[in-house]
């Protein structure tokens, strides 16, 4: 699901985010290139007098120092903590007092910063933001207390629910050497290290204007972003010239892994796979675009296969999913999920989910699911980005991750242009037991009600 998480930043809303919606609603989208390397991305909607602010780092969690998990989405809380022309604690206060909103998010490959106000406030917020930039002032008084923020988050988060900690289990079992086996939000006892001193040094490897993205969307005109984009990022000096990301390769998988969680607080049994892939800025021509569509076909709601044939056919599951997430740089996961009904066995509904792979993998799909497929993915898109902040958050995850605006521009087209065939190929590349991690989740003390766990796509950014 293309650039799922920078859009909304939740597993549980499974839906594609290609450029059709911007041609959907006539939004003209053009970038530019600062002297200084910073990209600059503008989006023009004038329904309304406001603009989406977005500055993205070309740095997440995969970024990170061996041994410092988590520090990059430390940082971003630290990056709030002031510097000497807006100390501690201004930032978000000039925002409130303009009328606006803010926040920040990290996730693998990125970390973005964002300002939703009203237009005649850009100047501010670009002002701010270009500030903390380069000016960022840390001291143990900030960082120590935002470190326990942060391991607070986490045990909100990950450590009090269980399908979130069988989640990052399959990561971690799925990347023998990749970072992307690590949590973004960080493992606890790395978390629990993290000084003033890893935050500065992330931040002096990584925020710079040359690994940086501008995105802003909303009330403005490509001249009027060009002029303020040069006054307030312009003037900024590359403090460093960045490199390409030296990241431990994922050697080819050769063996299927199994995780098995019991935990009293899952209200009921479940079983979830996620199988290796390619992200979008790897793959194929239109490789992606078909386990999207394939993804849709197995998990897309009452008409899916899984559905037809796990909840209505075989009754043996209350709930079915499917999702692909080809949104990193480096590689994607293509996911299946079932919950068994109440008093159900978790492995007839693995076995359901296995018979229903292997008649793809035999037999491929028909012509009508896939226009189905496809007729879904699309008008999902065009109600899904009627939003500003929406369309920001596509192209800033897009440009982040390997991919152009023309790719985004182009991915209706890609998603058109698929085949029975090229479906079949993805399906027999990715959906190989060698490339799986399967993980079953048990309660301990046996659970007839209460709604069944939510699967976790992989890797849900953190705020």
């Amino acid at each position: 699901m293309r650039f799922l998480k920078a859009a909304f930043l939740s597993a549980a809303l499974l839906m594609p985010w290609p450029a059709t919606a911007a041609k959907a609603l006539n939004v003209d989208v053009s970038t530019f290139t600062l002297a200084n390397g910073m990209q600059v991305v503008v989006i023009p909607d004038h329904r309304a007098p406001v603009v989406t602010h977005m500055v993205w780092y070309r740095a997440g969690a995969a970024d990170e120092p061996e041994g410092e998990a988590g520090v990059a989405h430390f940082l971003e809380h630290l990056l709030f903590k002031g510097t000497p022309t807006f100390p501690a604690g201004q930032f978000s206060q000039v925002v409130r007092k303009n009328g606006g909103e803010e926040n920040a998010f990290t996730d693998q490959d990125y970390t973005a910063y964002f300002q939703h106000i009203a237009k005649e406030r850009l100047p501010l917020m670009m002002q701010m933001e270009s500030d903390r930039m380069q000016n960022l002032i840390l001291t143990d008084k900030e960082v120590l207390p935002e470190r326990d923020v942060i391991l607070e988050e986490r045990r909100e988060r990950t450590d009090n629910d269980p399908q979130s900690l069988l989640g990052e289990q399959l990561d971690a079992a799925m990347y023998t050497a990749h970072p992307y086996g690590k949590p973004v939000i960080g493992w606890r006892n790395q978390m629990e290290q993290l000084s003033k001193e890893d935050a500065i040094s992330f931040y002096r490897k990584h925020y710079t204007p040359a690994n940086a993205v501008l995105v802003v969307a909303g009330d403005v005109s490509r001249d009027e972003i060009e002029k303020l984009a040069n006054e307030y990022y312009g003037k900024l000096k590359n403090t460093f010239e960045p490199k390409a990301r030296a990241r431990a390769a994922e050697p080819e998988p050769i063996a299927a892994r199994r995780v098995i969680m019991s935990d009293p607080r899952a209200a009921n049994p479940a079983v979830q796979r996620s199988y290796l892939g390619p992200s979008y800025s790897k793959a194929l021509p239109r490789e992606a675009e078909a386990l999207d569509i394939l993804a849709e076909i197995l998990g897309g709601g009452a008409t899916s296969r899984l559905y037809r044939k796990l909840v209505i056919q075989d009754q043996t599951a209350s709930y079915t999913a499917a999702w692909f997430s080809g949104d990193h740089l480096d590689s994607g996961t293509f996911g299946v999920y079932g919950t068994p009904v109440p008093g159900g066995d978790v492995a007839k509904v693995e076995a359901g989910i296995d018979e229903v792979l292997a008649d793809v993998l035999k037999n491929g799909v028909t012509t009508g699911e896939i226009e189905r497929a496809k007729n879904k993915l699309l008008a999902d898109t065009v109600y899904a980005l009627d939003s500003q902040s929406s369309l920001a958050r596509m192209f800033g995850a897009a440009l982040t991750t390997g991919s152009t605006v023309a790719d985004v521009l182009g991915w209706d087209k890609e998603v058109e242009a698929v085949t029975a065939d090229d479906i079949k190929a993805a399906a027999i590349k990715v959906i190989d037991m060698r490339r799986s991690v399967t993980g079953v989740m048990t309660p301990t003390i046996t659970a007839t009600s209460g709604e069944p766990p939510q699967p976790v796509a992989p890797e849900s950014s953190v705020n």
